[in-house]
């Protein structure tokens, strides 16, 4: 079995262009759901060969100094982003501005 880091790193890597997952929900899927500040730090040590962009907060916050460009990245994919967060899809049923969905609902 593939460590917490792995995981992560896993996970991030198998998202789709115009899907956006929160922190949590990556620390969920990779087996510790307490965990969202640690995916932060994976992340920052392994991201730079994954689609980085496409983790935001709970709330959808883009990840703070890095606004601008996580924003043009998920615009080139069809997501719109405003005042810093990205803002809510049609299927985003919780009333959170993430969640896994198919790319044609965006």
């Amino acid at each position: 079995m593939a460590g917490f880091s792995d995981q992560v790193v896993e996970i991030v890597a198998g998202t789709r262009p115009g899907e956006v997952l929160a922190y949590g929900e990556v620390a969920a899927e990779a087996g510790n759901a307490a965990a969202a500040r640690a995916v932060g730090r994976v992340l920052r040590a392994r991201g730079a060969d994954l689609p980085w962009w496409r983790i935001v907060t709970a709330g959808g916050r883009l990840v703070p100094g890095l606004e601008v460009e996580q924003a043009a990245r998920l615009a080139a994919e069809g997501v719109t982003c405003r005042d810093g967060r990205v803002s809510p899809t049609p299927c985003d049923d919780d009333g959170t501005a993430t969640k896994r969905c198919p790319p044609d609902v965006r």
